[in-house]
């Protein structure tokens, strides 16, 4: 049985392969390699091949591929009542790419470990940003008052989006930006949303586990899809609400 030891060192050179995803460790689940940089290049080579780096700043810099693979199809996000209802009332307005720096700086704060950490290092943010001036890494943003009130960002290659992470500040303020991304992508034709590992709270939103095989298959066939990169601000163009035939209270009174 392979061991931490036997986890490979990644070349220098960001052009350098990964290693078969197959070679990828069952415990802990998928630490497939180490070492490298988060040159966008590698980056990129690195998502198209369902590998993505994990790490906090006392590590080195990991890399892994999880199995099974959680994903949601867009198509089947789940909405629960009381969100729906936050949902139709508009509270929120949305956005996509208006304040990608905004929104990774949140998720920096809000998954922080037990210690004071977090797993999106300095390098982390100084890396997707590269990303999102590149048009390759997006964020969606939920807005109250003007005030950033959750978000969610990631990666978009072909017709995959590599969801990253995603916080909230207000009641269902992170649900509705994954939700209004869900259903944006299945306008799109977006084959699938890669969650990475299941959580139960992705469970609830219609997540699920699927073999390697599969998810490298769907996988496969979606990076090779072709899609322009670039900035979603003007072509982001969320359902005001999740139903169109169901009134807001505001609009209740006319």
């Amino acid at each position: 049985m392979k061991t931490i030891l036997d986890v490979p060192q990644l070349d220098a050179d960001p052009k350098s392969p990964f290693p078969a995803s197959t070679q990828a460790l069952s415990v802990p689940n998928g630490l497939l390699a180490w070492g490298g940089d988060l040159h966008s290049e590698r980056l990129l080579n690195a998502y198209r091949a369902g590998i993505f780096p994990w790490y906090t700043e006392n590590q080195p810099l990991l890399w892994w591929s999880p199995a099974p693979r959680c994903v949601i199809f867009p198509a089947d996000i789940h909405v629960a009542k009381r969100t729906r209802r936050r949902y139709n009332t508009g509270q929120y307005t949305l956005t996509a790419d208006k304040d990608f720096a905004g929104v990774i700086r949140a998720c920096a704060q809000d998954r922080g470990d037990r210690d004071g950490g977090t797993w999106i290092t300095n390098g982390m943010l100084e890396a997707y940003s590269d990303l999102h001036r590149l048009g390759h890494a997006h964020s969606i943003e939920t807005w109250q008052d003007g005030e950033l009130a959750g978000g969610i960002y990631g990666l978009a290659i072909g017709a995959v989006f590599f969801g990253e992470s995603m916080f909230t500040h207000q009641t269902d303020a992170g649900k509705i930006a994954l939700i209004a991304l869900c259903k944006q992508l299945e306008r799109w034709s977006f084959g699938v949303l890669d969650c990475q590992v299941s959580s139960p709270h992705l469970v609830r939103m219609g997540a699920r586990d699927i073999s390697r095989q599969e998810f490298e298959h769907r996988l496969a066939e979606g990076v090779a899809e072709t899609r322009p990169a670039g900035v979603w601000t003007k072509v982001f163009n969320p359902d005001p609400r999740w139903d169109p035939g169901c009134m807001s209270p505001a609009d209740a009174l006319h």
